[in-house]
């Protein structure tokens, strides 16, 4: 937004100077209509004279005047055309501008729709992570009941010894191996002495 405000506030400057140029250009030009009359009033006047005299002074100073007449008309031209230079300059400048501000609104809009799109993303893994802690406290629930039942089932075989407070997972297994085993030896020996 100050990028855009910027390039406005220079546009704008730019468009005063180039108001201020079409003025002064205006003016240089009434200046040499006036002078274009004038030039004509004289030259009409040196064609209404018949007096020989009159004429010679006259054409001493319509000589004079046309001399002066020239080196304002070709000043002014000059002017005139170093005039439209700058505005052709500043033409191009507002044109610049104009573009850039554009540009600038498009890379704003692209910025928030970015935004928008992040925060919808992280809405939608904020719901996901809460989805997926209840599944894992619910995993977890089953899992300590299903490891409590295990170890049921394991220490209350006759003969077994209570179990300890707090019992690792390699504990539990290996007490279950160790009935497997027992049973898978129970069972062989039943079978050597013929028995089902």
């Amino acid at each position: 937004t100050g990028a855009i405000s910027s390039l406005q506030r220079q546009m704008e400057i730019q468009e005063s100077e180039l108001r201020r140029i079409r003025s002064e250009k205006q003016m240089l030009q009434k200046q040499l209509r006036e002078r274009e009359v004038q030039l004509q009033a004289m030259s009409d006047k040196f064609c209404s004279l018949t007096e020989e005299q009159k004429q010679e002074e006259m054409m001493v100073m319509m000589e004079e005047e046309n001399h002066n007449l020239q080196q304002v008309v070709t000043e002014q031209e000059s002017q005139l055309a170093e005039q439209n230079k700058l505005i052709s300059e500043l033409q191009e400048t507002i044109s610049q501008l104009r573009a850039e501000v554009v540009t600038t609104r498009l890379h704003l809009l692209e910025q928030k729709q970015a935004k928008k799109e992040i925060q919808r993303q992280a809405e939608a893994l904020q719901h996901k992570e809460l989805q997926t802690r209840v599944a894992l406290e619910r995993i977890s629930s089953k899992f300590e009941r299903y490891r409590g039942k295990i170890i049921q089932a394991t220490f209350s075989v006759e003969g077994s010894r209570d179990p300890p407070a707090e019992l690792t997972d390699d504990e539990v297994l290996e007490a279950m191996q160790k009935i497997i085993n027992e049973r898978m030896e129970f069972q062989q020996m039943l079978k050597c002495k013929g028995s089902k």
